[in-house]
């Protein structure tokens, strides 16, 4: 991408989209444009259109989404698959109609067959049924991969699909209820040592191994591949490493400074037993993650003491 020509970042105050500014930044892109939800709603289709028509970006981050976690998935269903569709379809429909050299869609892991084989391969896509309690943001988040892969092949345009494993990082949803595991726990074991509580309750079995990427490896990811990749393919990107929910909770509990007990509460639901992605595509292309869990989570917990992200 040249420096100075003009990018469009989707969702710059969400986590993913913040750490893609900071890196563009970091690399010395200074035409940079970005609108909040106030002043464009993505899922306005004549809204939509206006901004492509008078901006014309030339390179696109589509990092918008409504994301959060098991729960809130479930819960607000017809949410999660209406908004994603929205937003995917406007924005990558906008950007081939005015003229958009490149852009990056970011998906999920959450893509995969529940009980598809691990790690996690590109061509295991639509290869089985998926996780019930996120069913609808997969299904949305799938119909942007194909979005991109038959606008590529009908008009030829450059648009590609990332794959990230589950994120964390500064900016997250540290709400108690509907956010993903590692802000929902580092805020629970943070209350829990204020109080002084003797143990925290923790959801699900413990069981299930997960893989988690720190925010800002994910961002670096995204401009290294807007440069070096172009193919219809979605690609993963993960550390290729993952842990039990219940070593994860507990490399929380320290890391906050939590002393107590951790009680598994298996009323709820524990989701797919593992989802670790293959990023052999990735790694060859010469793309590896920097940041460890234990130093990313030292740096999310600074975040949610700073009051990083929205409560």
């Amino acid at each position: 991408m040249e420096k100075d020509a003009l990018i469009y970042v989707a969702g710059h105050r969400g986590m993913v989209g913040s750490a893609i500014m900071r890196r563009l930044q970091a690399a010395g892109f200074c035409n940079i444009i970005c609108k909040s939800h106030r002043e464009l709603d993505l899922t306005d289709q004549s809204a939509v259109t206006n901004f492509f028509q008078t901006y014309r970006p030339a390179y696109v981050f589509l990092a918008a989404a409504k994301v959060g976690g098991i729960k809130a998935n479930d819960t607000y269903c017809a949410d999660f698959i209406y908004e994603n569709l929205a937003i995917e379809t406007l924005v990558i429909h906008a950007a081939y109609r005015y003229g958009v050299k490149k852009l990056l869609f970011l998906g999920s892991s959450c893509i995969y067959p529940k009980y598809a084989p691990q790690p996690l391969k590109e061509e295991y896509l639509l290869s089985g049924h998926l996780e019930p309690t996120n069913e609808a943001y997969a299904v949305a988040k799938i119909a942007g991969i194909i979005m991109c892969r038959m606008y590529r092949k009908q008009y030829g345009c450059d648009f590609i699909s990332v794959m990230p494993t589950n994120l964390y990082g500064p900016g997250d949803n540290y709400h108690p209820e509907n956010s993903h595991v590692i802000p929902a726990l580092i805020r629970r074991f943070h209350e829990a040592k204020i109080k002084g509580a003797r143990e925290v309750v923790c959801w699900g079995t413990g069981t299930p191994r997960r893989e988690f990427l720190y925010v800002d490896d994910l961002a670096d990811a995204c401009l290294f591949l807007m440069e070096h990749y172009s193919a219809p393919e979605h690609i993963n990107v993960g550390t290729g490493t993952d842990i039990t929910i219940a070593e994860l909770a507990r490399l929380i509990a320290n890391t906050v400074g939590f002393q107590g007990d951790i009680v598994w509460d298996t009323s709820f639901p524990d989701g797919t037993p593992q989802k670790l992605l293959d990023v052999t595509k990735i790694h060859r292309l010469g793309w590896k993650h920097t940041t460890e869990l234990p130093v990313g989570l030292n740096l999310t917990y600074e975040d949610f003491l700073k009051g990083g992200g929205r409560r």
